[in-house]
């Protein structure tokens, strides 16, 4: 058996540890009992954001608002790598629009953006839209 990942729910927060070989397995949530890694991206907002950059799992983030054009067109490319990087990345969208606030502290300047979060903090980001194989390609790079 392999060392636990410690990983958020993305229904309830809660906190659960995974054996790193089990993560294909379609783990549940201890607490909720909702499936742990989704094959499409969660919503993110003020009250979950906190909860949700932590873990061992890097998490990666599509901050976008309904009025923006690109944002979109992204979103079926971001559907796409939520389904191609279940258990390696977990992906979330932040309505820019929806959570003025937390956007603002994200210091978000154009939209579509995209931050990567690993263990609680951001270690990566990257300006507009993107095709499946270059956003696949930075996340590579970045060592997801």
């Amino acid at each position: 058996m392999s060392n636990p990942l410690v990983i958020p729910c993305p229904h309830c927060n809660g906190l659960s540890r995974l054996p790193a070989d089990r993560l294909g397995d379609s783990p549940k949530c201890g607490r909720c009992k909702q499936d742990m890694l989704l094959t499409r991206p969660f919503d993110l907002s003020q009250g979950n954001y906190s909860a949700q950059i932590k873990g061992d799992l890097p998490l990666l983030l599509d901050v976008w608002a309904d009025w923006c054009g690109p944002c979109k067109s992204f979103a079926p490319v971001f559907e796409q790598a939520a389904r191609q990087l279940t258990g390696r990345c977990r992906l979330a969208k932040l309505d820019s629009e929806a959570n003025r606030n937390l956007a603002g502290e994200l210091g978000i300047r154009s939209i579509p953006s995209l931050i990567l979060f690993k263990n609680g903090r951001e270690v990566s980001r990257q300006a507009g839209a993107l095709p499946l194989p270059s956003l696949l390609e930075w996340l590579l790079g970045q060592g997801v």
